[in-house]
Formats: structure tokens, sequence, C-alpha cells
């Protein structure tokens, strides 16, 4: 069993092999991952399912007006399952790749593969030498909304806490080894962030478990801390500023789109 479904009980590996067999049948599916609590390390009981994926649109679907392809997205819950599953098509994905897009960095590269499809195995190897240093400025970007979230909520939510330390070792951990790593857990002690495991046995009681008050000040005064370390990171980063291999990345969409080899 692979990681991903590692983390699901068999109650809902069923109900995501259910969901994900329905929106295989409405469109081709190049990778879904796992994304959300069960890939950040913390899961609760009553955390969603975060269905993450990219599909390849039909290439007739790309020639007329509407070039744009919009997402595909679908929340409900299933056997008291909540699925959110959201899907974007191929070339715009692999654009935001060449932009350091964090969220489509981590849908091939987090480890977390649900299922693949055809072009996975030929654009993996793509996406990780397209890492680059612009992914700072979406961790940053990102962590400092969760940030204020956190703190528009009075600071006492254990999981928009989480969110903000997960998303900012994620990022800094991208910029000093070129890897994609989601899980807090894995991170926290490696960057000196050990006693954030405290925050995620709480979290683990529930999707609304609140911090106590001493906890949730303790974190309010090292927020700035975790955020130097992704500023630290970018200043110092293994990374190019620059995706090196955008006309590869294209040249593997275009062949994907071929009905035909040239």
């Amino acid at each position: 069993m692979n990681a991903a479904l590692a983390t699901l009980t068999p109650h809902q590996r069923a109900v995501a092999a259910r969901a994900l067999a329905l929106e295989s049948s409405r469109r081709e599916h190049v990778v879904i991952s796992l994304s959300g609590a069960h890939a950040y390390g913390f899961p609760s009981p009553d955390s969603d399912l975060d269905l993450k994926a990219v599909h390849l649109a039909p290439t007739r679907a790309l020639l007329g007006f509407q070039v744009n392809v919009p997402p595909a997205e679908r929340l409900e819950v299933v056997d008291g399952v909540e699925i959110d599953y959201s899907s974007n098509e191929l070339g715009g994905v692999l654009q935001g790749v060449l932009k350091g897009n964090g969220n489509y960095l981590e849908r091939f590269l987090s480890g977390f593969i649900i299922e693949h499809g055809r072009g996975f195995e030929q654009l993996v190897p793509l996406v990780r030498g397209a890492l680059c240093s612009k992914s700072a400025r979406h961790y940053f970007g990102f962590a400092t909304q969760q940030r204020q979230a956190w703190e528009a909520g009075g600071r006492t939510s254990a999981k928009k806490l989480l969110y903000v330390l997960r998303t900012l070792l994620t990022g800094t951990h991208l910029l000093r080894e070129a890897e994609v790593v989601t899980d807090l857990s894995v991170l926290a002690p490696k960057y000196g962030l050990a006693d954030s495991l405290e925050l995620i046995e709480q979290k683990k009681r529930g999707e609304k478990s609140e911090l106590p008050v001493a906890l949730a000040e303790k974190w309010a005064a090292r927020v700035d801390e975790v955020f130097a370390l992704l500023a630290a990171a970018e200043t110092k980063s293994v990374l190019p500023s620059e995706a090196p291999n955008a006309a590869q990345l294209e040249e593997a969409l275009i062949d994907l789109r071929l009905p035909l080899p040239r």
C-alpha cells in the first residue's frame, strides 16, 4: 500500500475509490494526490479527503473559443466522509510549475500519490527539474494568508496554526534541499521545531480542536522565527532563479496532446 492510502482508514479508502472512479470517467487524470491534513502529518478522525488532481483535456476541447479549461471541483459528503476534490488541466498546471506554484509541484512530487495515468512517469523528472527559487513567493504568500486567518480567529485553531508551520517548512526544505516534503512531523524536528509535535497531538483530537491559551501564546511569539527560516532559505537556496527546462516541459505537453506521434 502506498503512503497516501496508508494514511486512510479502510472506509475512507473505499469512499475515495468510488468517488475517483466517477471523476476518472469524466476526465483523463495524469495524477491524483492526497493533500490536506492527511499529507501534512496531522489528520484527525473527522478530517476531509482533500484530493488534488491534474487532468489532460481532449485536444479538440482546446481548439475552439474557450481555450482556458476551468478546474473541475466536487465538494460533498459521501457515506459520512467529506470529499474535497479538485482537478486542474495539465497545460495550466505546467505553466504554474514554471512559476514555482507549490500546489502544483506537490501534486507531482509530494509522494502522496493515489493514482497516476498517462504522462505521469514522463513528467515527474521534468517537474523536478523545473524547481526554482520562485517557490519562495508562493510559500511565503500562502503562509501569510494562513497566519492572518489564524490570528483573525483569535489564535485558537490548532489546524490553522499547523497549516502555517507546514507551509513554511515545506517551502524552506524545498529551497534548501530541492525536495518536496509536506509532512510536518518529518520536517519539524529537522528544523528545530520538534515541540510543534504537541500541536499535532492537539489537532488529532478533531478538526476544530482549540489550543490552550498558553500554547497559543507560545506559538504566537514563535511564528516570526519560522518565517525567518523561509527567508533565509530563499537567500541561500540551492535552486536556480528560473526553471531551466521550460522548453522540455512544453514539448512533453505537446506530445501528450497530439493524438499520434509526430
